[in-house]
């Protein structure tokens, strides 16, 4: 036969194998069609119960914005005891990286369990050295799904989660990352801005549940006991739930929560999201909130303040529908804001790793808590108004007539809108 047949048969062979991965991998998507006469206060154990979660009384949350994330967390990783286990997606050799490794080998050198997760994509670039130090001192550090023939199904899932669990007693959620750029204080484009929330309480469990998932996936390794699952007492009166879960053949539990949550706001939606690339149903839903006279506004970077633009200008692609919708969109153009945040109806509020995208909704691993109370919405409402005051709204006229090459970039890009 000839050369041509065989080309042709292994095209054919590499073209199947594909469709036999996506196959597998594949997630059903929510319909948006959730209705109910409730407030959304009144419909957490659904939230919860919908994104496979079990709502927890009895917490304590701290606001942590920007570099003053990583004061803290040092502190009170000095400050462990027994356990430290530390999960993200990037890790970069840098002066964070000496500062947090520095305190990770410290508490290993002195008894502390200390266990390390990092997503081998996002901790390529952390230093070898580094990452060889905190082994010799007795950290334990695993990459999730490293490049091998083993995890060819799975080698674009990627673990975007951002967490800290100290003594099972106390975690750390949110969207920083250990590169240099998230030092400071947003106060330029080198200087990025984010949100972590410091929490005690019951809640803590649950996070220690989503570390040990991807932790016992990598290295086959169960933890119990008091240095990690403590009893716990009431810490607070914020009542939490956290979505993280994905299972097969269904929407994962962050889609599931996030939709839901728009379907059922009365009054306002304000998101604050570095990659939103909305579906096109969640546009209808935004639409249809809009039409029950709820305020939708989105806050994200401009591809000027943006560390990938390429993501920016594939949510370009649906401004326009979003525009005529009624949603506000504003950009800012100073510097990248990475906080993951969702109010609505100023009471409930979404936090967490999860861009508002199809790699986060559909193929990453993450983690997103959703909160009642009140106090904290607040203070994440008080954050929007702080960067949408120098952000620059986008109307639907003007928009419309950007240049034809800025036009060609969001619809090439926004066709691999699930890989960015």
């Amino acid at each position: 036969m000839s050369a041509t047949f065989w080309i042709g048969l292994s095209l054919a062979a590499v073209v199947l194998l594909a469709l036999v991965i996506w196959s597998i991998r594949r997630h059903r998507d929510p319909q948006l069609r959730v209705s109910s006469d409730a407030p959304i206060d009144e419909l957490v154990p659904s939230l919860a119960g919908l994104a496979l979660g079990t709502p927890v009384a009895g917490n304590r949350a701290e606001v942590i914005e920007n570099g003053a994330f990583f004061d803290l967390l040092v502190e009170r990783i000095a400050a462990a005891r027994r356990s430290v286990h530390f999960e993200t997606f990037l890790w970069e050799e840098g002066e964070l990286e000496r500062r947090v490794a520095g305190a990770l080998i410290e508490r290993a050198r002195s008894g502390v369990k200390v266990r390390v997760l990092l997503d081998a994509t996002g901790g390529s670039r952390a230093g070898k050295a580094t990452v060889r130090q905190m082994r010799e001192a007795g950290c334990r550090v695993a990459f999730f799904h490293k490049r091998s023939l083993r995890n060819l199904g799975v080698l674009n899932d990627r673990d975007h989660r951002k967490m800290v669990i100290i003594d099972g007693r106390e975690a750390f959620v949110g969207g920083h990352c250990v590169k240099d750029e998230w030092a400071g204080n947003a106060e330029d484009g080198r200087h990025f801005a984010d949100v972590s929330l410091h929490l005690h309480g019951p809640i803590v469990h649950t996070i220690q549940g989503a570390f040990s998932e991807n932790w016992c996936g990598e290295t086959g390794e169960l933890f119990v006991g008091d240095a990690y699952f403590p009893a716990l007492e009431p810490a607070g009166d914020v009542l939490m739930h956290a979505a993280y879960a994905k299972p097969e053949n269904s929407a994962p539990a962050v889609k599931i929560l996030h939709h839901t949550a728009i379907c059922l706001a009365r009054e306002r939606i304000w998101i604050q999201n570095p990659y939103f690339i909305p579906e096109p149903d969640a546009i209808d839903a935004f639409g249809e909130a809009v039409k029950r006279g709820v305020d939708v506004r989105v806050l994200m970077p401009s591809t000027s303040g943006s560390d990938n633009p390429m993501v920016q200008h594939a949510g370009h692609r649906n401004f326009a529908k979003l525009l005529r919708c009624g949603v506000r969109l504003f950009e800012y153009p100073h510097t990248l804001l990475h906080q993951k945040i969702m109010t609505v109806d100023g009471t409930w509020s979404a936090v967490g790793s999860s861009n508002f995208d199809d790699r986060s909704f559909e193929t990453n691993d993450e983690i997103t808590l959703g909160i009642l109370d009140r106090e904290l919405a607040a203070q994440f409402d008080a954050i929007f108004e702080k960067y949408v005051a120098r952000a620059e709204e986008i109307e639907l006229q003007r928009w419309q007539q950007r240049g034809l090459w800025h036009k060609l970039k969001d619809h090439v890009f926004y066709l691999g809108n699930e890989f960015l």
